[in-house]
C-alpha cells in the first residue's frame, strides 16, 4: 500500500475545500481501514464551507455517506474481513459522556460528527471504528449503500423515531430534494396515506409524484392551505416535515396541521422561526420535534429493504464525480444544477 493518498480537504482559514496528498491513516484499536468505494456530496458539506455549521477543525477531510471495501483491520477487531463491503457510521460517541459512561452508546450527548469532528471520507481511505460498520448484502450496489448513512437513514429516525408515523396517517412533506425525497418514500413504505408533496420546482414536484407522494404542490400557491384542505376531506396534516428548514416553511407545515398534528423539523438553515402566539399554539395542541440523525441499527434496516426490494433508491443517485471534480459536483449542488437528489464523489 502506498504511503499517502488524495483527499478533499477543508481549510477554515480559507474557507476553501482542496484535493490534496496526505497520509494514509492507520487504524488503531477497534478500527478498521476503509477504502472508500462512493461518498455522497451532503447539505451539510457546503454549510460548513460557507460558514453555516462552524469549523470544529482548523483541516478536516470532508464527506460522511460513504462505502467501501476494509482494506486493514486495527488491533482487537473481531468478526470482520478485509475485503468485506461495509458502510461506516457518519458519527462516533465520545465515551465520555453519562450515556457512554452507562453503555448507552446508541443515545451519546456529545456524538462526534465524521468530517466535522474527525476526517470523512471524500478520499482513497477513512478510517472507522468497527463497531459502526454496516455489512452491505452482495445484491445492493455500493453507490446505493453510501447514501443510506444520511441521506436515507436521516429521513428513516424522522419518519420512524421522531414522527412515529403510522398507517393511515396523512404526511406532508415541504422540500423534497436530497432529504424530502426519501421522506416520502418511507412516509409511503410504513403507511402514510394521503402523502402531500410541497415545492417551488415543477420537476421536483413531478418526481416526488413518481416516488409516491399523492398531491404536489407549489409552496408559493396563495391558496394552499385550502388545497391541503380539501386534499385530506378537511382533516389537514397529522404530521408535517420540514425538510428545507426555512422560516416560510416551517410556518406552512406548522399552518397546515391539524389539531395536534406534529411538525418535525428536519432541515436546518440560520432563520428564525415562531410558533405564534402562546394562546393559540397551546389550543391547537400542536407538536414541534426537532430531528437530527439516525441509529446506526437503521442503516442495516434500509439495507436489508433495499436488498429485498422493499424499496428503492436508484433513483437517488443523480450524478457520480471524480475525487478531483468534488468542487464540481459542490457547485452544482449549490446551484441544485439538474435537481440532484444525491452527487457521489468516487475516489
Amino acid at each position: 500500500m502506498a504511503e499517502t493518498m488524495r483527499a478533499a480537504r477543508f481549510h477554515a482559514d480559507t474557507k476553501k475545500t482542496v484535493v490534496e496528498d496526505v497520509p494514509i491513516p492507520r487504524p488503531g484499536p477497534g478500527e478498521v481501514l476503509v477504502e472508500v468505494a462512493y461518498c455522497g456530496i451532503c447539505h451539510s458539506d457546503l454549510s460548513l464551507i460557507n460558514g453555516t455549521f462552524p469549523a470544529m477543525l482548523p483541516v478536516v477531510t470532508q464527506g460522511h455517506e460513504s462505502s467501501g471495501t476494509i482494506a486493514e483491520l486495527g488491533a482487537g477487531v473481531t468478526g470482520w474481513q478485509v475485503g468485506d463491503r461495509v458502510i461506516p457510521a457518519a458519527g462516533r460517541p465520545d465515551m465520555t459522556c453519562r450515556n457512554c459512561r452507562r453503555g448507552d452508546l446508541t443515545h451519546c450527548l456529545n456524538i462526534q460528527l465524521m468530517a466535522f469532528a474527525y476526517d470523512g471520507a471524500w478520499a482513497e481511505y477513512t478510517v472507522a471504528q468497527a463497531g459502526g460498520l454496516t455489512r452491505v448484502p452482495d445484491n445492493v450496489p455500493l453507490e446505493q449503500a453510501a447514501i443510506l448513512a444520511d441521506a436515507v437513514s436521516t429521513p428513516y429516525g424522522a419518519v420512524v423515531h421522531t414522527g412515529e408515523v403510522t398507517v393511515g396517517e396523512v404526511v406532508g412533506v415541504w422540500g423534497v430534494g436530497g432529504i424530502g425525497t426519501h421522506i416520502v418514500q418511507l412516509a409511503r413504505l410504513v403507511g402514510a396515506v394521503p402523502i402531500l408533496a410541497f415545492d417551488i420546482n415543477p420537476a421536483v414536484l413531478e418526481r416526488a409524484l413518481e416516488l409516491g407522494a399523492d398531491y404536489a404542490f407549489d409552496t408559493r400557491d396563495p391558496d394552499l392551505r385550502k388545497k391541503v384542505a380539501e386534499a385530506t376531506d378537511g382533516r389537514m396534516l397529522d404530521v408535517a416535515f420540514d425538510a428545507a428548514g426555512f422560516a416560510v416553511t416551517f410556518s406552512q407545515a406548522l399552518d397546515c396541521l391539524g389539531v395536534g398534528g406534529r411538525l418535525i423539523q428536519v432541515g436546518l438553515s440560520d432563520q428564525e422561526a415562531s410558533l405564534g402566539t402562546t394562546t393559540a399554539f397551546g389550543l391547537s395542541k400542536k407538536q414541534v420535534k426537532g430531528h437530527l440523525g439516525y441509529q446506526n441499527a437503521d442503516i442495516e434496516t434500509l439495507a436489508e429493504l433495499i436488498s429485498r426490494g422493499r424499496l428503492d433508491v436508484s433513483r437517488s443517485i443523480s450524478e457520480i464525480v471524480s475525487l478531483e471534480d468534488v468542487l464540481v459536483g459542490i457547485e452544482k449542488l449549490e446551484k441544485h444544477e439538474g435537481n440532484p437528489i444525491r452527487i457521489l464523489v468516487r475516489p
